[in-house]
């Protein structure tokens, strides 16, 4: 029997919102084994996260929120793979910019629970980035992965369109910061962190 693990993909792109676009490198993250994975945001470039699935079953493809650097390659990565394209409904107005015609096949919902390759995957509704953003906890591998939420150095961005300042610290403390702190953190774009080493970093307060 395999182990389940997460595999990282770093794909590279732009991300556009309010007028300005900026380029970006994302995070795509593979949960699973060797038989079947679930695909966390679905950035970029859907022939290189194909490349990595590598003929493995995918269970979803799941976006931790609705901004069009993590949703490009959806659509033609549920095409490819055949598998499910899951976003919050909260999220849905930015989908729809991005993505005009083709809906998500799925809604995440707060304390959703996925399986991939026999692990417990459950959705934590963390809005304050967009307001339809998901972290994924996956205590199997003792590792939440957040999306925008929380990066290493603290929260994500807010102060455009979508999101609040006082909505994520507070859905940090609220939904993330009470994890086990060894928890991993795999974040949307950048390094790895931990619960722990986050905590000194998100507000006491809103």
């Amino acid at each position: 029997m395999s182990t389940v693990r997460a595999q990282r993909v770093v794909t590279s792109g732009t991300f556009s919102l309010d007028g300005e676009t900026f380029d970006v490198d994302n995070n795509v993250w593979l949960i699973g084994d060797d038989e079947e994975v679930l695909v966390v945001d679905a950035a970029h470039d859907a022939a290189a996260i194909t490349a990595a699935v590598a003929g493995r079953r995918v269970t979803a493809v799941v976006c931790t929120h609705g901004h069009d650097d993590h949703i490009g390659a959806a659509p033609a990565l549920a095409a490819a793979t055949g598998a499910p394209v899951l976003l919050h409904p909260a999220d849905r107005e930015l989908w729809d910019a991005m993505h005009p015609g083709r809906a998500p096949d799925g809604a995440l919902g707060d304390g959703q629970e996925l399986l991939v390759a026999g692990a417990g995957v459950r959705v934590l509704h963390t809005p304050g980035h967009t307001w339809g953003s998901c972290a994924l906890h996956v205590p199997f591998l003792d590792a939440v992965f957040t999306g925008d939420t929380l990066f290493h150095g603290g929260p994500g961005a807010t102060g455009r369109s979508y999101s609040d300042r006082d909505t994520i610290v507070a859905s940090i403390r609220r939904r993330l910061l009470p994890l086990p702190g060894a928890t991993v953190v795999h974040t949307g774009h950048g390094p790895d962190t931990t619960i722990a080493a986050e905590r000194p970093h998100v507000p006491d307060t809103v």
